[in-house]
This record gives C-alpha cells, structure tokens and sequence, in this order.
C-alpha cells in the first residue's frame, strides 16, 4: 500500500461563551492602513464598551504587526490565515473605520457559520462607512446572511440597542419600509411615453448590444462592483476586457503636444489648477501631462474596440506608473470637453457627446451610466452622470444631508459655472503617490435621480430614488469639505422619504449614481423612464422612498 504525506489539518478552534471575535479588514496600501489606525483604534474601542455593556466578551481575533504598527488584515493570504484561528461557529465582528479591501475577509465569511455583524464608524475624516457598505454588497453578492449596525461616537441609544439585539438574536432587524416594488406598468398603447421611451431603448440594446470596456477588473477589492458575464449579457452589455498596460503603452504615443493642446482647452474654459513644483505633494505640470496622454489614450483605445462605456482600474498598478485616472474619467462623462482626434486626424471622437466612464471599474456603475445616458439622451437632457461614495452625513438646517464625495473627479456641467467652478487640486499621496489632479468643486443644487445596480439572490436588481442636490451655509460647507477629503469634489444631498439608517441598512454598495434634471416633473419622467428600461432589461425595480410612480 502507498503511503502518501497527508496534511496535517488541525481540529477547529472551540468558540468560549458570551464572547464575539472581532477582525478588521484594511487597505492593500500601507501609507493608507498607517494613516488610519488611530480611527480603527477608536472605533474598536466605542465596540468593546457596548459589548461590555451587555455582558459580552469582544475578542481581537488577530494582533498589532509590530513592523508596520497596525493591527489590519492587509491581504488575502493574512485574511485565510487569521480565519484559520477563529471558531467558524462563533460571533464574528468585522470592524471598518478605514476603506477596506473585501477579498481580504470574503473567504473566510463566505465559509463562516456563526452569525457576522459589520459594524463601522459614522465619521467624515475617514471612510469606514464607506467601506462598511462595499463590503456589505460583497455579502449580498455571495449571499451570506450578515448584520450591521454603524455609531458616531459609540454612545447612542440605537447603536447600543441594536448590539444588544445581535446578541440576543445573531441578526438586527432594520426599518425598509421606504422601498416598494416598481408597479405593474401600463402595456401597449396605455403606456406613457416614458414607459414606451424605456422599453424601446431595452429593447435596441438588446438588439444591437453595448460594450463595456474594463481595463482591468476587481478595483481595490470590491468584489460587489464584478458583474458576471451570465447575469450581463442578457441585458445587452457585454465586456471587453483590457489591460492597463495597453493603455499605459498607448499613452507613450500622445504626443506633449496633444497633451498641452488640452491643457489649454481647460484652460480656457475657466479651470484653475493649484500648481507646485515638489512631486511629492503638489500637482505640477508634468503630472498634469501625463493625465492628458491618458485621456487622449483612453478615446482612441475606446474608438478601437468601439465601446459605450470605459472603465479604468488604475488605484492598483497604475498608481506606482502615473498619475490619477480621476480627472480622465471627469472629462470623459462631460458632454463639453476637450476635443480629440482619432489617429489618422479624420474625426473627432465621441463628438458633442459623452463617453460613460464607471470610475474603478464599478460594473453596477457602467450598466446605471450606459441606461442614464441613453435615456437621458434621449430626452434632449444632459447625461452628464457619475458615481459618489456614500462618505458621511449629518442633519444641517432641519434635514438630513449626505456628503457624497467622488474621489476626484466630477462631470463639470454637474457644477453651477461648469469648468469655471472647477479647481484641480493635487490628489493625496496617501492613496496617489503619483499625483494628477482632480476635478474639484461642490456640486450645484438642483433636482437629482440616484440609483444603484448590484446583485442579490443570483440576479441583477437596481434601486431608484430621488435626491435634492442642495447649498448648505458657506461655513458648513467648508467644514464639510475639510474633514473629509478637500481635494475631491462633493455633492450634499437629501435622499427625499429615506432616513440616514434607512439608506445605511439598505444599500448594496460603496458607491451611489447620481444625475440631474432640469426640474422636478423632468426629473420624474426620467426615473420612470429608466424604471421602464431596467424592467425591460431584466432587472428587478424598486422604488426608494418618496418617487411618483
């Protein structure tokens, strides 16, 4: 008989009683897990007190790394090794009060028996809640049960009361009483011409199809922004899958002067760029060149592969070769920019229209950017549109008002003087050590349509609101924009008929999709359209708080 070496596979560890095991997930980037420790330290602190309260032990389930000075699990292979030590059956803590990168921890909760709770910060000078949510559209994703809960200084009665529920019960209970089905919609000649709009675009997408370009998928971990092929393709939308070093190679062929030639365009238009001469931590013109090259590169690689949306990694890989993606991705969802031509200089690419960018390749994104521009389109509207980080919130004159916060750049007709209003500033070398600017400002108020493509159950579902784009005191935006990120545009927003716990317990992603209408009817009709377009598509609908429809 053969005698093989078998491994060695160690009984699983014994859950003690009353007591949860805690885990905190971080970034892929050093300077960014350092930067934030001291938040994630705070946060497990406010943790600790409120199982104490209730009797219970909160149990670290793996130490500070003495060499870098944090206790984040900072990859893939830490996460496996560190869910090896914990009981699968116990209570399980995922604590974020920094961006963190999903895959680390999705393994072992994809396999975790034990009821799991995410539990993060509500603070604006970093992104724990932000990475609460992509995390949790990760869990959706999978589906694997999961609760969560979320506290501004640890302290309040419902952040404490719904501890004590996990506890009791493994699972929290949230108000969704704000979402509703899509109704049944009118068919044939019954139908409005929003709902006839909608079908009629599902239905020419589906014929002739769009494409997707992705330059590299998984966009620091966010396992919740990757649509399969098979959930996609019946919409119409299928991918083609490219690499960033093609698009870096490419951008070795923009000449400076087609790089300057925007430059100037820029200019012109009214932005300002706050420039410096240390590479370190100013943007310079050198920095703002080579973001040129690549927005030329990425048109002409776009007209290659004839694409109907773009998508651009660039936060790992490209981040150590140049600078930001971020004002690229600005420029293209503007209908106004600057204009290229194609290489042999017979055309002008995606002329007088926008070319749909999903900022780190967020493929809910591209489906939401690539249906909002057709309908919009369609309407005669501006389909200028992008995506924001569900940063922070706070109540500010009576009402409870988001700061959404795009980590660079925003369409600049989505700013009250458009390019006028816009400011590049250098991105941090927290997170960009290369630099490049942003495409800064603080969105104009107005009337908005949010919504937000994930998964759920094996199947694509979208949610759809309405938000109102609102002007806070000039004090209290500036004190807004100083505690989160000032270098990165904003917009403040009321989620009209959904409270901050509401919008919290119910969103499957970090990001939401934001785009304008002119007024109020303009801006229902659109929704309704897009609702109808979704519906044709083969998603399932629902409505988010106050929608006429």
């Amino acid at each position: 008989m053969t005698a093989y070496t078998l491994p060695e596979t160690p009984a699983p560890p014994t859950a003690q009683p009353r007591t949860a095991y805690l885990v905190a997930n971080g970034d892929l980037r050093e300077s960014a897990n350092t930067a934030g420790w001291a938040a994630q330290v705070e946060l497990e602190r406010q943790l600790e007190a409120a199982f104490t309260a209730v009797g219970w032990t909160l149990e670290r389930a793996h130490g500070v790394d003495p060499a870098t000075g944090h206790g984040f699990i900072s990859s893939q292979r830490m996460g496996m090794d560190v869910f090896a030590t914990i009981p699968p059956d116990a209570p399980l803590v995922v604590a974020e009060a920094v961006w963190q990168y999903s895959h680390h921890v999705l393994p072992g909760l994809r396999d975790h028996r034990g009821p799991i709770l995410t539990a993060a910060n509500f603070a604006p000078e970093w992104p724990g809640l932000v990475g609460l949510l992509g995390l949790n559209g990760g869990l959706t994703k999978m589906g694997t049960p999961y609760s969560s809960v979320w506290t501004v200084d640890g302290t309040d009665d419902w952040f404490l009361s719904r501890i004590r529920e996990w506890v009791d019960t493994g699972t929290i209970a949230h108000d969704d009483s704000h979402v509703r089905p899509l109704p049944e919609l009118p068919a044939g000649p019954e139908a409005g011409p929003e709902i006839q709009l909608g079908r009629a675009l599902a239905a020419d997408l589906r014929h002739r199809k769009a494409i997707i370009g992705i330059f590299d998928e998984g966009c620091m971990g966010m396992y919740n922004a990757i649509i399969d092929d098979e959930l996609l393709n019946p919409t119409g939308i299928y991918k083609e899958r490219l690499s960033q070093s093609a698009l870096w190679a490419e951008m070795q062929t923009v000449t400076d002067a087609e790089a300057d030639a925007v430059q100037s365009w820029l200019e012109r238009a009214g932005m300002t760029f706050r420039l410096g001469t240390d590479e370190a931590t100013d943007l310079t013109p050198g920095q703002l060149r080579w973001q040129h090259k690549m927005y030329v590169a990425a048109l002409r690689i776009a007209d290659d592969f004839g694409v109907d949306a773009l998508g651009i990694q660039y936060q790992q890989g490209l981040k150590d070769v140049c600078p930001a993606s971020d004002l690229v991705e600005g420029l293209l969802n503007n209908v106004s920019r600057p204009p290229v031509a194609s290489r042999d200089g017979e055309r002008i690419l995606w002329e007088g229209r926008a070319l749909p960018h999903f900022n780190e390749v967020d493929q809910g994104v591209a489906v939401d950017a690539l249906v909002t521009n057709r309908v919009w389109t369609a309407m005669g509207l501006d389909p200028a549109t992008t995506l924001h980080d569900v940063r922070w919130g706070a109540e500010s004159g009576g009402e409870y008002v988001w700061t959404l916060e795009i980590s660079g750049s925003v369409p600049a007709s989505h700013l009250p003087d458009g390019y006028a209003s816009a400011e590049g500033w250098r991105q941090g070398p927290v997170f960009f050590p290369a630099g490049g600017a942003t495409l800064n400002g603080i969105s104009k108020p107005g009337e908005v349509v949010w919504s937000r493509v994930y998964i759920s159950g094996g199947a694509l579902h979208v949610d759809l609101g309405r938000a109102d784009a609102v002007e806070l005191p000039a004090e209290e935006a500036a004190r807004r924009k100083e505690t989160t990120n000032p270098e990165w545009p904003v917009m403040f927003a009321v989620f009209r008929g959904v409270s901050r716990d509401q919008f919290m317990a119910r969103h499957k992603a970090n990001h939401v999709q934001v785009a304008y209408a002119p007024d109020a009817a303009t801006a229902d009709k659109a929704l309704l359209a897009k609702a109808a377009m979704f519906e044709a598509m083969g998603l399932t609908v629902h409505l988010c708080g106050d929608v006429a429809i």
